[in-house]
C-alpha cells in the first residue's frame, strides 16, 4: 500500500490505465474474431466494413501504445492474408480463430 498522497494517485491512475488497455484490447481480439468469422461466411459486405474498422482499431491501439508497432502490423497481416485466401478456393485455417 503506498504511503505518499502521490503514490496513491499513481496507483490509482496506473490502474485506471490498465482496465482501460485491458478493455480497448478486447475490443480488438472481438473484432478479429468476428471478422475471421465473416470470412467463414463469405458475406463480402460485412468483411469489408469490419475489415475497415478492425483496421482502424489496431492503428489507434498503436498510436495510444496500448500495443508495439511490429504486433499491430502482424495483426492485420494477418488478416490481409486470410482476406486474400477467403477470395481464392481454398479454407480459412481453424487455428486463426483461436
Amino acid at each position: 500500500m503506498p504511503n505518499l498522497k502521490s503514490s496513491c494517485k499513481r496507483a490509482l491512475l496506473s490502474e485506471k490505465r490498465r482496465l482501460r488497455n485491458k478493455n480497448y484490447l478486447s475490443t480488438v481480439s472481438t473484432l478479429m474474431k468476428k471478422t475471421l468469422l465473416a470470412m467463414l461466411e463469405k458475406d463480402e459486405k460485412t468483411i469489408s466494413n469490419l475489415i475497415s474498422i478492425t483496421y482502424s482499431k489496431i492503428d489507434k491501439a498503436v498510436q495510444k501504445g496500448i500495443i508495439q508497432l511490429n504486433k499491430g502490423n502482424s495483426k492485420k497481416s494477418k488478416l490481409a492474408i486470410e482476406l486474400k485466401n477467403t477470395r481464392q478456393p481454398q479454407t480459412i485455417h481453424q487455428k486463426t480463430l483461436n
